[in-house]
């Protein structure tokens, strides 16, 4: 038997969506809270000492984070090739305004104390802002459009055909989906900020991020309710070929009412995950009002678990729906690299994987504890 015959086609398709989510989450779990501290920037720090008690929180860890992210986008590429195509050619727009934010972020970091001015440093405030807010809302719009299903058609040679707009993408649901997104990770921000800062940022962050953390939780359930009232669905209406070859062509889809809750029909242990993003987001709330710093990040964490896994679990197996021909909507079973690729691809994973979560962990072990103010005016040890 060939090594890469020992687990099937079906199985490595299955595992490589898992890992992708993970890979998501993670990346959420991690650059989310960096995100929510450049949008928080403005508003919980007012001096300049205030406002580099906040950078410096995330100064040491921000650029480790974006590993996820690369990660992320690498595991897409390799792993859902048509995936990779049709979103980073019909998102273009979008992709590239994340890309400009997300350089403001390390320009911002390493310049805004380059001049002692305080309104080129203000400037340089607004623009970490903007790294901040504008992945985070694009990020939600584009899940948004997921969900409603993206505007694109594949011919007989599998040639890519977008018929969509940048700002069609700015539809009312996409918006809210952001909106929940900005939201989530603004709470993110703010636990992050309540454990390692102190006095007045620590004070305001928890403000803030206790009626974020309410917004988060209201406008989860209300995105619920328009999907299950507003908002059709995708189902196979033939046969479904786990173990074939990739060909988005050789099956047919219907939308469906309800179609994004048969999964919690079939398999009501997958209520876990909307579950944990309502109660996630919850205890986040109570966590803050109680001023339980550890337990408000950890909340966090399981709210945003809980969000972007529904999302996965309601879409399974697919992965990006096509409203312009539903028949070639891109699922799990038709959409992914050879067998032999994603076999090899899981090996590497298994091996450097561990690797990264570990050096992780022991980077956020060394680099735990609180921003002091004082040291941030002496200049003792912190870089920004």
């Amino acid at each position: 038997m060939i090594l890469h015959e020992l687990i099937s086609y079906e199985h490595l398709r299955l595992i490589w969506w898992v890992l992708l989510g993970v890979l998501l989450i993670g990346f959420a779990m991690t650059d989310g809270f960096d995100l929510g501290v450049g949008a928080l920037l403005p508003f919980v720090a007012r001096t300049d000492v205030e406002r580099r008690v906040a950078i410096n929180s995330i100064g040491p860890v921000w650029e480790g984070n974006q590993v996820w992210l690369i990660l992320g986008g690498g595991a897409i590429f390799a792993a859902w090739p048509q995936l990779y195509a049709v979103s980073f050619s019909g998102f273009y727009l979008a992709m590239f305004a994340i890309l400009m934010a997300l350089i403001l972020r390390p320009v911002g970091f390493k310049y805004r104390s380059k001049i002692d001015s305080a309104r080129w440093r203000n400037g340089w405030d607004w623009a970490l802002f903007i790294g901040g807010f504008v992945p985070s809302l694009i990020f939600g719009v584009a899940v948004g459009n997921v969900l409603q299903g993206v505007p694109f058609r594949l011919d007989d040679t599998m040639r890519i055909f977008y018929d969509g707009t940048f700002f069609g993408l700015l539809n009312p649901f996409a918006l809210l989906c952001g909106v929940l997104s900005v939201c989530m990770l603004l709470t993110h921000g703010a636990a992050w900020l309540e454990v390692k800062t102190e006095g007045v940022v620590r004070d305001r962050a928890r403000s803030i991020g206790s009626v974020t953390a309410l917004l988060t939780l209201a406008l989860f359930v209300l995105a619920g309710v328009w999907l299950y009232y507003g908002i059709d669905g995708y189902r196979f209406t033939s046969e479904i070929v786990r173990g074939g070859a990739s060909n988005p062509h050789a099956k047919t889809v219907a939308l469906a009412p309800l179609a994004w809750f048969a999964n919690y029909q079939a398999a009501p242990w997958t209520l876990i995950a909307p579950v944990l993003g309502v109660l996630g987001a919850l205890a986040t709330f109570i966590a803050m009002r109680a001023r339980g710093e550890v337990s408000a990040l950890l909340c966090s964490n399981i709210a945003i678990f809980g969000v972007i896994a529904t999302v996965g679990v309601s879409m399974f197996p697919f992965i990006l729906p096509s409203s312009a021909d539903p028949n070639v909507s891109l699922t799990v079973w038709d959409s992914s690299s050879s067998h032999l690729t994603l076999f090899i691809m899981l090996v590497a994973t298994v091996i450097f994987l561990p690797l990264i979560l570990a050096y992780t962990a022991f980077v956020y072990r060394v680099l735990w504890g609180k921003v002091d103010a004082k040291a941030i005016e002496s200049g003792d040890g912190h870089a920004y």
